[in-house]
C-alpha cells in the first residue's frame, strides 16, 4: 500500500505539482480575482521571512494590507521586512519574533496580540520544519510535530475569538500534497514508533493539518478555513531539508510566487471565501484529500481521539511552567476545545 501511494502521488506530482503543472492550471485562472485592494485588512503570516511566506507577505503588502510577519529569526525577519517595505511602499509591515515549536511562547504571543489589536482578518499558517533525526523541544514534544501541528493548533485556536470579531475572517494553512501518502496515525502522533523518517513524519504532520482544518470548519461557521498544497517549490527550506529532491527536480520546481499564488488567492479573493469552508486546494481549485483506493480515510472515533490528544498535549504544555513554579494556574489559561 505504501508503494502504491507513493507511486500514484509521484506520478500526479510530475504532471501537476511542477512549474509546468502550475502554468497549465494558470490558464484557467480569473485575473480579476486578485484585482482587489485590502487596505484596512490585517493579515498574520507565520514563517514570513523567506520562501512562500515572504512571497505571500509581499503580494498582500502590494495590495495595501497590514501584514504581521511571525518569524523565528530576528535578523532574517528584519531583512525581509525591509525588502517588502522598500518594494511595496507599504509601511504597515510588522515583525513578531516567535518560535512556533515553543507551545507556551506561541500561546503567550497570541494572547498578547488579541489584547493589542482589535481585529485580525486573515491568519496564514505557513511556517513549518522538516528534521531527519527525532529530537524533542523543551516541552517534550517531537520537533516537527511541535512546529507543524501543535504550533498551528495553539496559534489558531487562541486567535479564533479575535477572528470571529473581524470582518470576513479566514484561516489558511499551507500543507503539502505529501500528506496524500499518509493516513492519520492517532496511536503515534509524535512518531515514537519504528524508524524515524523525516519526510514521512512531515507528511503525517501535513495530514494532521488537513484534519484540523476540516474540524475547525465544522466548529466555527463564522470563519472560512482552507488548507492548500503549493506544489513542488524552489524554496530555501526544500533545498536544505530535501537536497537530493531539489537537485533532481531542478528547473521543474515552481518559483516561490507560483507556490504562493493559491495562498494569496485564498487570502484576498472574494470568490474564494464563497467556497465551502474546510476544503483542500491546489492551484485555486478544491481537490480530494485522499488518493483513490489508498485507504487513508479516518473514522469519526479516530478524529475525535486526535482532537482530544491535541487538547491534552496543549493544555499540559501550558500548565507545565506553572507546575514547575508550584504556583496556581492563571485564570486566563485556555481550555483547547
Amino acid at each position: 500500500m505504501s508503494l502504491y501511494r507513493n507511486t500514484v502521488w509521484f506520478w500526479n506530482g510530475i504532471h501537476q505539482y511542477t512549474r509546468k503543472g502550475y502554468e497549465a492550471a494558470a490558464k484557467d485562472f480569473e485575473p480579476q480575482h486578485l484585482n482587489v485592494s485590502v487596505v484596512g485588512r490585517s493579515f498574520m503570516i507565520t514563517g514570513a521571512n523567506s520562501g512562500i511566506g515572504k512571497a505571500t507577505a509581499m503580494a498582500i503588502a502590494k495590495k495595501g494590507g497590514t501584514v504581521h510577519m511571525v518569524c523565528r529569526n530576528r535578523d532574517k525577519a528584519a531583512e525581509a521586512q525591509e525588502d517588502i517595505v522598500n518594494e511595496t511602499g507599504n509601511t504597515e509591515v510588522h515583525v513578531h519574533i516567535v518560535d512556533m515549536s515553543d507551545t507556551l511562547k506561541v500561546w503567550e504571543f497570541a494572547e498578547a496580540f488579541k489584547k493589542r489589536h482589535p481585529s485580525l482578518n486573515v491568519l496564514i499558517n505557513n511556517a513549518g520544519c522538516m528534521v531527519h533525526k527525532r529530537e524533542l523541544t523543551a516541552d517534550g514534544l517531537e520537533k516537527s510535530f511541535a512546529t507543524n501541528t501543535m504550533g498551528v493548533y495553539v496559534l489558531t485556536q487562541t486567535l479564533i475569538p479575535l477572528l470571529q470579531k473581524s470582518r470576513d475572517p479566514r484561516v489558511i494553512t499551507v500543507s503539502s500534497g505529501g500528506m496524500l501518502v499518509q493516513k492519520l496515525r492517532v496511536d503515534d502522533l509524535q512518531s515514537k514508533k519504528g524508524h524515524f523518517d523525516g519526510v514521512m513524519v512531515y507528511a503525517q504532520n501535513k495530514r494532521q493539518q488537513v484534519v484540523l482544518t476540516q474540524q475547525w470548519a465544522k466548529a466555527n461557521p463564522l470563519i472560512h478555513f482552507s488548507v492548500m498544497h503549493p506544489g513542488w517549490v524552489d524554496t530555501p527550506a526544500v533545498s536544505t531539508s530535501m537536497p537530493q529532491f531539489h537537485q533532481m527536480m531542478g528547473e521543474r520546481l515552481r518559483g516561490v510566487e507560483q507556490g504562493a499564488d493559491t495562498v494569496v488567492w485564498l487570502a484576498l479573493c472574494r470568490a474564494a471565501a464563497r467556497s465551502r469552508s474546510g476544503q483542500f486546494f491546489q492551484d485555486r481549485s478544491p481537490v480530494p484529500t485522499h488518493l483513490p483506493l489508498a485507504w487513508t480515510h479516518s473514522s469519526a472515533g479516530e478524529i475525535q481521539s486526535f482532537m482530544s490528544q491535541l487538547e491534552t498535549l496543549a493544555t499540559s504544555a501550558l500548565l507545565q511552567p506553572e507546575a514547575e513554579q508550584d504556583s496556581p494556574m492563571e485564570a486566563s489559561r485556555p481550555q483547547f476545545v
